[in-house]
C-alpha cells in the first residue's frame, strides 16, 4: 500500500510552507506529494496569504526534490485550455526528471470562477472528456508529426504537440463517484482511478464499476491503479488525536467514521479494509501543514506495517 501526501493550500499555505511539508515528504520515505487545484478558501479557514497556483507550485518543487512524485487531485479542466495544460505539464515533467502525474476533473467549485474571472460552464463532462483526449493525444504524438482534434468545445489544427514529458506516458489520473459516465472515462484514459472521501463500501462498489468498464474497454482491470483520498489525522494516544483534529475544527469520532483517524494500530486496521475494496494506494489529506510531527508519527508508525 503506497502512501502519498496531500494538501490543500487554498485554505492557507505559501510556497515556502509547501516546500517544507514536500521535502519532509521526500526525507521520510512517502512516494508522492500531491495538491489540489484551487483558487478560494473553503469554509472557515482565511486563507492567508492568498493561493499558490498548483503547476507553478510543482514546477518550483520539481527543481528542489529529487525522488517523490508530484502532481494534482485534481486540476481542473475549467482552469485551462487543454493545448496550454499539456504544454505546462510536459515542461514540469522535463523539470522533475520525470516525477509528474496528471490528476484531471471537470472542475466543480463555482464561487472560486466568479472570484477570479474564470468562465464556468454549465456543461462541464463533456469538455473534460475533450481535454482528455487531447493532453494525452499531444503527448502521444510522434515527434515530427502534427496533431489535429475536432470537438463540441476545441479544435486544434496542426499542432506540433511539443513539447514532449520526459516519461513516455505520464500517468493520469480520473476519479469521481459518478456511476456510468466516470468509469467508462476512467477506463479510456486513466492509469490510477481516484475515490475522493469515499466510505469502504462505496469504494469497493466503484471499483468494481471501472474494473467492468475497463474490461468492456478491451484492457485489464488491474492496469489501473485504485486509490483512496482521506483526511489524516493520527495521534500516538487519544490526546494526541483530540489535539491534532481541534487543529483542523475537526471531531475526533467523525474523523474516525470518514477518515483515517486515531492510533497507527486503528489506521492500519482501517486502511486494510480499503485493500480489501481493492485500493492499492492513500492519497493523506493533511490539513495542518505546520504539524510536520504528524507526517513523521505516520512514517515510523504506520508506513512499516503496510509494507
Amino acid at each position: 500500500m503506497d502512501l502519498r501526501i496531500f494538501t490543500e493550500p487554498q485554505q492557507g499555505a505559501d510556497y515556502d510552507t509547501l516546500l517544507r511539508v514536500a521535502k519532509a515528504t521526500e526525507d521520510l520515505g512517502y512516494d508522492a506529494f500531491f495538491r489540489s487545484d484551487h483558487y478560494l478558501r473553503m469554509g472557515d479557514a482565511d486563507g492567508l496569504p492568498g493561493p499558490t497556483d498548483a503547476w507553478i507550485t510543482l514546477a518550483g518543487l520539481a527543481r528542489e526534490t529529487s525522488r517523490i512524485r508530484l502532481g494534482t487531485l485534481m486540476t481542473a479542466a475549467t482552469f485551462r485550455l487543454p493545448g496550454v495544460l499539456a504544454i505546462q505539464v510536459a515542461q514540469v515533467d522535463r523539470m522533475s526528471g520525470g516525477r509528474v502525474e496528471l490528476g484531471l476533473g471537470a472542475g466543480w467549485f463555482e464561487q472560486e470562477h466568479r472570484a477570479y474571472g474564470i468562465p464556468f460552464p454549465a456543461a462541464k463532462f463533456g469538455r473534460l472528456e475533450e481535454q482528455l483526449a487531447i493532453v494525452t493525444g499531444l503527448w502521444q504524438t510522434a515527434v515530427g508529426e502534427t496533431f489535429d482534434f475536432k470537438g463540441e468545445y476545441y479544435e486544434l489544427r496542426d499542432s506540433p504537440a511539443l513539447p514532449k514529458p520526459a516519461q513516455q506516458r505520464i500517468p493520469v489520473l480520473v476519479g469521481g463517484m459518478g456511476p456510468e459516465r466516470t468509469p467508462a472515462l476512467a477506463a479510456r484514459y486513466a492509469d490510477e482511478f481516484n475515490l475522493p472521501f469515499a466510505s469502504v463500501e462505496q469504494s469497493a462498489e466503484q471499483i468494481g464499476r471501472v474494473r467492468a468498464a475497463a474490461e468492456r474497454h478491451g484492457r485489464s482491470a488491474d492496469s489501473l491503479v485504485y486509490s483512496n483520498a482521506l483526511v489524516a489525522c493520527v495521534g500516538a494516544d487519544d490526546a494526541e488525536v483530540a489535539r491534532r483534529a481541534a487543529a483542523i475544527g475537526r471531531e475526533p469520532a467523525e474523523l474516525r467514521r470518514n477518515g483515517l483517524a486515531g492510533s497507527p494500530a486503528e489506521v492500519v486496521d482501517r486502511i486494510g479494509h480499503y485493500r480489501e475494496a481493492g485500493s492499492s494506494r492513500i492519497y493523506l489529506q493533511i490539513l495542518d501543514l505546520d504539524d510536520l510531527d504528524h507526517l513523521e508519527l505516520i512514517a515510523t508508525r504506520v508506513m512499516p506495517q503496510l509494507a
